[in-house]
């Protein structure tokens, strides 16, 4: 994936997670939770690229899920113990994962089965990620002009657009409602579509859709599109945090919210239960 120098070609490319994770760009690059990081705010984002997140176990469910329904990811290992506690099986799952695959117990690999099945009850998401219909877990490099390198992986790259499934708690509307803007997929959207459309991987008219699906019975789906609104504000936040990107690096200061004392104010509803209460 690179030319002459080591330098990183812009383009598509099928490689592996790791290799995607590590950052192959000299330099480095910017990817959809580097973006939202450095939304939040500099200090944080410059705290996890010079400590990278430790392994989390917790991270093996939505890997598993994304293997099975996207049929693209490491092997899954059911791991038939009772107790994952004792010597022996620590070492079996330790070594499972030494080899770059997932350790599961039985039922967690029987629910990631019927997640598999209930997603392929539903027309419009069984419709998107129908064997053919695109390519999984691809990953996307391109230079930004205004002088950084961006990196995606798409779960699932279609010639007209992406999708991009995830687990949560609730596919209710107000839940998801909740849930994009609390992990800013907004951004990720506005990130990986501007990506995709310098690119030429799809038209400039081209779709993204997250598959939303429940993790506990009956694990309901559903697909979603973001409105313009929100759209322009992932837009506008990923070209900020481009900016602060930018700065951050010419002048060697990562700022955290303030360095000076804040004022906080309650939330508006606890003074209007307050007001209520004491009236």
């Amino acid at each position: 994936m690179t030319a002459a120098g080591g330098e990183v070609e812009p383009g598509l490319y099928d490689i592996p997670a790791e290799l995607y994770h590590a950052d192959p760009v000299p330099g480095g690059s910017l990817s959809s939770t580097g973006i939202r990081r450095l939304a939040d705010t500099p200090a944080r984002f410059k705290h996890f690229l010079d400590n990278p997140e430790p392994y989390k176990p917790a991270f093996e469910f939505g890997t598993a899920a994304h293997t099975v329904i996207l049929g693209d990811g490491p092997e899954l290992i059911v791991v038939d113990a009772d107790r994952w506690d004792t010597k022996e099986t620590k070492a079996k799952v330790a070594a499972i994962r030494a080899a770059g695959n997932v350790p599961l117990k039985a039922a967690a690999k029987q629910c990631i089965d019927d997640m598999a099945e209930a997603l392929a009850r539903h027309s419009e998401a069984a419709d998107l990620l129908q064997p053919g219909a695109g390519v999984a877990e691809q990953s996307a490099f391109w230079p930004d002009p205004r002088g950084v390198w961006r990196r995606t992986r798409f779960d699932w790259l279609m010639p007209d657009g992406i999708a991009d499934y995830k687990t949560t708690q609730s596919v209710h509307p107000d839940a998801l409602q909740k849930t994009v803007e609390k992990w800013a997929y907004h951004v990720q959207d506005a990130f990986y579509r501007e990506t995709a459309i310098e690119l030429g991987l799809i038209p400039s008219d081209g779709f993204f859709k997250f598959i939303f699906q429940e993790k506990t019975e009956p694990y309901l789906v559903q697909v979603v599109e973001l409105d313009f609104p929100a759209r322009v504000i992932g837009a506008e936040t990923t070209h900020r945090a481009i900016h602060t990107y930018l700065m951050c690096q010419a002048t060697g200061y990562w700022p955290a919210y303030s360095d000076t004392t804040t004022y906080i104010s309650l939330p508006p509803w606890a003074e209007k239960k307050f007001a209520e209460e004491n009236s």
